[in-house]
């Protein structure tokens, strides 16, 4: 079989949903960039502001949603009427190979004949499948008697829309069934990784201020008082069920930390009582210290896969998960951390006690050990392994 470095001379484009905001997805879309450091990425909307200096010496191309006004940009429902259509305008015609990296639009993109099209599937679109009942009901008064016809409409966009990728790839079994379900679609599983690695991490170092290091253990350290903290990251919206762990820790009265931004941003900080912090958005070096310093992680979604509990163990650091979607994946329970059952407060309360009966048990090189098999090495082996397999058809 050739070799990948056969395919360097190969015209590739990257195609991602949105690029205002740097949670898991983006993560991968780096990762995937390193692959193809020369690839052009097409989006739907960009705002550089908002990605922490990543992607800055890429080519970024975005789609004509990029000169809505911004008031607009930042309240994506009401662009929905056009982002079907904003894939679709995406001039790919000098292209031999594309990599979608989609959690809902870019999987729509149109190409010639003889470009092949790879979609790295991060879920199918949840709020007109998932989530469609909730969603109906939150746009209620906003839509009116049309909300269904257009929500009916975007389950045929979708639909369609997930048969034109040449291959699908799933970032979970938990993905790869959701997409079985609701596209008639088979694909192969490829687990995500994210950026964070010990060698990463240790060439970090040598270039990170060691002061500034110190300070930012120094701060995150302090949270933790006698008892340490527990700690969540994680982008502050709905689905992510923050609200939960905010509402158990305001019951058990133990440090609670939690890193990221989102609608729900105002809501949860005026029910947190003194003993939790809501921190809002942080660089990758503050929440690296956070991470270190936590006495524990929690992950409260039903999510299709859940890379931040990768990167809690990355730092050796148990984690409390809610067993269902595609952290089931990621954790064996009783050697990186525990599950616990339901979205209820009873539940994850009785799942931290669990956690703080085990907790001398746990082993930090252990933890670190099972977040390897998520490296960004493997996931770089397997697709391009992909890649190369299916161009040699």
């Amino acid at each position: 079989m050739k070799q990948f470095n056969d395919f360097k001379n190969l015209k590739v484009a990257l195609v991602h949903d949105f690029l205002d905001n740097y949670g898991g997805a983006e993560r991968v879309l780096e990762i995937i960039g390193e692959i193809f450091p020369k690839a052009p990425i097409y989006t739907l909307l960009y705002d550089e502001s908002k990605l922490q200096g990543k992607f800055k010496n890429r080519e970024i191309h975005t789609s004509f949603l990029q000169k809505f006004p911004k008031f607009l940009k930042k309240r994506r429902r009401y662009l929905l009427p056009f982002m079907p259509t904003a894939p679709e305008t995406f001039d790919l015609r000098d292209f031999d190979l594309v990599i979608s990296s989609s959690g809902a639009w870019s999987k729509g993109i149109v190409t010639r004949l003889n470009t092949k099209h790879i979609c790295y599937m991060h879920s199918p679109m949840r709020f007109v499948w998932d989530y469609n009942e909730r969603y109906t009901q939150e746009i209620k008064k906003k839509m009116g008697v049309f909300r269904r016809m257009f929500l009916s409409y975007l389950r045929v966009w979708d639909f369609e829309a997930a048969q034109r990728p040449d291959i699908l790839v799933a970032n979970s079994l938990y993905t790869k069934e959701r997409i079985a379900k609701y596209y008639r679609r088979d694909c192969e599983v490829i687990y995500p990784a994210t950026p964070i690695s010990k060698h990463e991490n240790t060439e970090a170092l040598k270039h990170e201020s060691i002061k500034t290091l110190k300070q930012k253990n120094k701060i995150a350290k302090k949270q933790s008082g006698d008892e340490g903290y527990f700690l969540v990251v994680s982008r502050l919206a709905a689905y992510k069920k923050v609200d939960l762990v905010v509402e158990v820790f305001n019951k058990i009265g133990l440090p609670l930390v939690v890193i990221g931004e989102g609608e729900h941003s105002g809501k949860l900080k005026k029910i947190a009582k003194d003993n939790i912090r809501i921190l809002g958005w942080q660089d990758d070096e503050t929440i690296e210290a956070y991470y270190k310093n936590a006495r524990a992680f929690i992950f409260p979604a039903v999510d299709d896969f859940g890379l931040t509990v990768v990167e809690a163990m990355h730092h050796g650091i148990p984690v409390i998960v809610l067993k269902k979607g595609g952290a089931k994946e990621i954790v064996k329970e009783g050697i990186a951390g525990e599950f616990f059952d339901s979205q209820t407060i009873e539940v994850l309360a009785d799942g931290i006690r669990r956690f703080i009966e085990k907790e001398n048990q746990y082993n930090k090189d252990t933890i670190k050990e099972e977040a390897q098999k998520f490296s960004k090495e493997k996931f770089k082996n397997n697709l391009t392994e992909l890649i190369e397999r299916e161009l040699m058809k």
